[in-house]
């Protein structure tokens, strides 16, 4: 049976995630550029920025990642495919691991083993990923060497999860009903996530509707998880309406890309939230009444009709950055008492070999 269009963007992939799990330079390259063409425009989490094309991607970002990580290996837990605005996407998220052994955007080593989720899209194009929106949970990192700098999360850090089910590996033939039965459910909870505060109380996001009482809701280091209604609100949506009341007002002025494979559902854009931190609460901003950009690359599995998990990451690092706030620089504070470090300035000591 020949491959739809979902199995045809997975399987160019492929060559990139086998490559990687056993993470070696050279294999390493050579799949990024079969896959990747050389113009596209890859967007990466703040402060590794926006780059052009697979050696770019490779030698400014995976690697430094390397060197830090000299046994490094990517590990896929959700790889789903669909179509948004006529536009191919391949979704995946899971999380890179290894021997933090050299220092890695002077976040300071540790010697042991750490792992960074990350949540990276794909956009095809003539079978050639043409686009790449990517975040990578680097504050999880700076929580692992003990160097966080900014303010404590309100929900539990911890080893986030894999879907429950076990299949979000998917390759199996696209199903278009349960596809589009999925979508439009997290579409229709997002509709009625936005009533609130404008046209009511919590009541009107009927929450109930759309979410299992036991589901998860995993988001970036920074945040943290929670879980069910009780904890999804607590540690995360409260303080997050009460400083940006006005979350969901300005979609005209972002993009993002739904799409849905079977039971999961996924959202990608660069950046796809714009709204004004207005009042207090959230992560320790003051409201400076600046509105931000926000990019958050979202995964949700449905179970019985109802959204039993949701993994959520967010570059919280370009946010602090909108407002003022050098994240970078409060981590060489940290670093100027730790060994490998210049005791002035908190730079690493460290220093790259060549590039080939």
């Amino acid at each position: 049976m020949p491959m739809d269009s979902s199995q045809q963007a997975k399987s160019l992939l492929a060559p990139i995630r086998t490559a990687m799990r056993d993470f070696d330079s050279e294999p390493v390259r050579a799949a990024l550029r079969c896959a990747i063409s050389s113009d596209a425009r890859i967007c990466m989490p703040h402060p590794l920025g926006i780059l052009q094309g697979p050696d770019a991607l490779y030698d400014e970002v995976y690697a430094p990642l390397f060197f830090a990580f000299p046994d490094l290996e990517k590990r896929d837990y959700i790889v789903i495919s669909g179509v948004s605005d006529h536009q191919q996407w391949v979704g995946c998220a899971g999380c890179y691991m290894g021997t933090f052994t050299n220092h890695w955007l002077d976040i300071p080593s540790t010697g042991h083993i750490a792992q960074m989720r990350f949540h990276e899209f794909y956009r095809i194009e003539n079978n050639k990923v043409v686009e790449v929106q990517a975040l990578w949970d680097i504050p999880e990192v700076m929580m692992q060497a003990d160097a966080w700098p900014m303010a404590p999360s309100l929900g539990k850090e911890w080893n986030v999860p894999a879907p429950a089910t076990q299949d979000a590996l998917r390759t199996e033939p696209y199903c278009g009903p349960q596809s589009e039965q999925s979508l439009q459910h997290v579409l229709n909870m997002l509709t009625a996530m936005v009533r609130y505060p404008s046209q009511g109380g919590p009541e009107v996001m009927e929450l109930e509707k759309y979410w299992h009482p036991r589901f998860n809701w995993y988001g970036p280091a920074g945040i943290g998880s929670g879980r069910g209604i009780a904890g999804f609100r607590r540690w995360h949506q409260i303080p997050f309406l009460n400083a940006m009341p006005d979350r969901g007002q300005h979609d005209d002025q972002v993009n993002f890309h739904f799409f849905a494979d079977g039971n999961y559902v996924a959202v990608t854009g660069w950046p796809n939230m714009m709204q004004t931190i207005s009042d207090d609460g959230w992560m320790g901003i003051a409201p400076t009444n600046t509105t931000i950009n926000l990019k958050s690359l979202d995964f949700w599995r449905l179970e019985n009709n109802l959204i039993r998990e949701n993994w959520v990451l967010v570059d919280l690092l370009d946010v602090y950055r909108q407002v003022g706030v050098d994240v970078f620089s409060r981590l060489k504070e940290f670093n100027k008492a730790r060994t490998g470090f210049d005791p002035e300035t908190g730079v690493s000591l460290q220093q790259l070999p060549a590039r080939e």
